[in-house]
């Protein structure tokens, strides 16, 4: 123990590779206790006119953006002394609702995917206040970021592994089965992250000390830079739903747009995506000066949307194959997505010396990004029931694109206004 803190003090190749290891592999087990279930097809149950895994997933995900907003006071506050036992208890909270959604007959188990969901929307933002505010926060977050990008194509070839092994579980009982198998990597993880020291005296000095948000320190953040932060907030709504919907229905796309397609494309579609972003992430901690590597990251945003669009219009055409746009529409989406997650208001923070943590402003973009992803779900229900899965995801990627390109010019025009003015 006396050995793993010294290094951790003093070699920052291994406090860099620590951080890296115990962040991804606590978001990762975070996945296996939320994803598993959206690998059932249910094919045999309907509530009313409705699609059962659809309300299965629409009642997770609004248990989720509801710890979001409950998120932005709880993340924002927080206390480094509470975050191992709060990770902790969440995680055992959501793997008794998986319980209960296995003991508990369809469909009156739907409300436990909400218990399972409500839980879960507060662990990214314990784990990323171990990381922000450091000069190497954005490589510290790259196994977050490939956590994010990766678990659940992983989870997905895992939870059909696990299925042909145990043929005699049923699709209820796998989600829990699942999320046990996960619980001591779990905890060895959520260990690794607690011994991580706190930022140094330069940490503090090139990206700003963070501290627990006041009252007055919300009102005067949103205040100063309302317009940009809901800017960014509009776009990373967007990029929520879309990332949201393309992960919960890939099976059904799959399914549609390649009937001889392999269940271990989703580990390698995402693998490849994320050491795309891993590259592109990491190469924003070289940029020490604040301003180039605010607008660096502004930048990567616009590279994903247009990637994500651009590819959809060419598989629209016909220029390349199914698996390529499978591929390059989450490889763009995750460059847009990961870094407004991990960079952007971290880069803000310390650009305009701002007395805020950045888990304050992710929980109110994420709470209205997964409002977004419960309205696109509603929407495919009840006014596209019979639009494919498919040509949701192209109508919504060529809306994401155009909107969101316009909202960073606006954010951008924004934030070099508060530039001039701060100078």
């Amino acid at each position: 123990m006396i050995t793993i803190h010294h290094l951790l003090k003093t070699s920052k190749t291994f406090f860099i590779l620590w951080c890296m290891i115990a962040a991804f592999g606590t978001y990762f087990c975070m996945y296996a206790f939320r994803k598993p279930f959206i690998n059932g097809i249910y094919p045999e149950i309907t509530i009313g006119a409705l699609n059962y895994k659809a309300v299965l997933i629409i009642a997770q995900v609004i248990g989720y953006m509801t710890s979001k907003f409950v998120g932005i006071k709880v993340i924002s506050e927080l206390q480094a002394t509470d975050r191992k036992k709060l990770i902790i208890g969440l995680i055992f909270i959501a793997e008794f609702a998986l319980l209960f959604f296995g003991l508990i007959p369809p469909p009156f188990n739907l409300a436990l995917l909400f218990f399972n969901g409500l839980p879960l929307g507060m662990v990214w933002g314990i784990i990323f206040s171990y990381l922000e505010g450091r000069r190497f926060t954005e490589i510290l977050s790259i196994g977050l970021s490939i956590s994010l990008i990766i678990s659940s194509g992983i989870i997905k070839t895992i939870y059909f592994t696990v299925q042909a092994w145990m043929p005699f579980v049923s699709e209820f009982w796998l989600p829990a089965l699942i999320g046990l198998l996960f619980l001591p990597l779990f905890l060895m993880c959520v260990w690794m992250l607690s011994i991580i020291p706190n930022p140094t005296s330069e940490d503090k000095l090139l990206r700003i000390e963070r501290l627990p948000m006041t009252h007055t320190d919300k009102i005067t953040s949103l205040n100063t830079y309302g317009l940009g932060i809901i800017t960014l907030g509009l776009i990373y709504m967007m990029l929520t739903t879309m990332r949201d919907f393309r992960d919960n229905f890939s099976v059904e796309i799959w399914h549609e747009i390649d009937i001889n397609w392999n269940r271990s494309v989703f580990a390698l579609t995402e693998t490849i995506t994320a050491v795309i972003v891993l590259i592109a992430i990491g190469s924003l901690s070289l940029i020490r000066n604040k301003v180039q590597g605010f607008w660096a990251t502004l930048s990567l945003i616009a590279l994903g949307l247009l990637i994500s669009g651009v590819s959809t219009l060419c598989y629209h055409y016909g220029i390349i194959n199914s698996f390529l746009w499978m591929l390059f529409i989450g490889m763009g989406m995750f460059l847009a997505y990961t870094p407004i997650q991990v960079v952007v208001f971290d880069r803000m923070i310390a650009l305009f010396k701002m007395k805020a943590n950045a888990g304050f402003f992710i929980y109110i973009c994420d709470s209205f990004g997964y409002l977004g992803s419960v309205g696109l779900l509603l929407y495919k229900e009840f006014f596209a029931k019979d639009l494919s899965w498919m040509k949701v995801l192209m109508q919504f990627s060529y809306i994401l694109t155009i909107s969101c390109i316009l909202l960073l010019i606006l954010s951008a025009c924004f934030f070099t206004r508060k530039l001039r003015s701060q100078r």
